[in-house]
């Protein structure tokens, strides 16, 4: 399991007093408020920075943290990831999963068919991307009748593909 979860991306910078604009990775734009720092990846180097204040433009997070005070460092943040903690993030319901624990997963129909290699959402459901050898990509959508059992920490999906999704499995 992964240790820090990638929660948006700096897209650009707002005004000249170094708030950023945030493209949310997150369900909801609103778990930003619950958070008290963040962390920015600097091509695998993390450095820690406090949030200041928060709040929304459309479907953007502006964010101000309290160790970027101008544009020239905001624009220094330009173009970068945000991650957090696994402990700081929100607890998951049962049957929800995030997303990092999910990728690389082994999904198996009796026997193994691919790997999770992507999620996306796509109206009423998420869709599992699953990788698999010299076939093209499957794409199976994470409803009940589909999606059995997952265990990830066993690494294991167990799904059963209804005919005329996928002709050859």
């Amino acid at each position: 399991m992964v240790d820090y979860f990638e929660i948006g991306h700096i897209s650009n910078t707002h005004g000249l007093k170094g708030e950023l604009k945030v493209r949310p990775f997150t369900k909801s734009k609103k778990d930003y408020e619950k958070l008290k720092s963040i962390l920015v990846d600097f091509n695998g180097t993390l450095k820690e920075y406090q949030i200041d204040t928060v709040r929304y433009q459309q479907d953007i997070v502006l964010l101000k943290l309290k160790e970027v005070n101008d544009i020239d460092e905001a624009l220094k943040l330009k173009g970068k990831y945000i991650r957090i903690p696994r402990e700081a993030a929100k607890e998951t319901a049962e049957n929800e999963f995030f997303i990092a624990d999910l990728i690389g997963c082994e999904v198996y129909q009796e026997e193994l068919i691919g790997v999770v290699d992507d999620v996306f959402t796509s109206g009423a459901a998420d869709v599992y991307v699953v990788k698999r050898k010299g076939k093209k990509d499957l794409l199976l959508p994470t409803i009940a009748s589909v999606v059995k059992k997952i265990d990830v920490k066993l690494r294991r999906i167990d799904v059963e593909i209804p005919r005329g999704l996928e002709d050859e499995v």
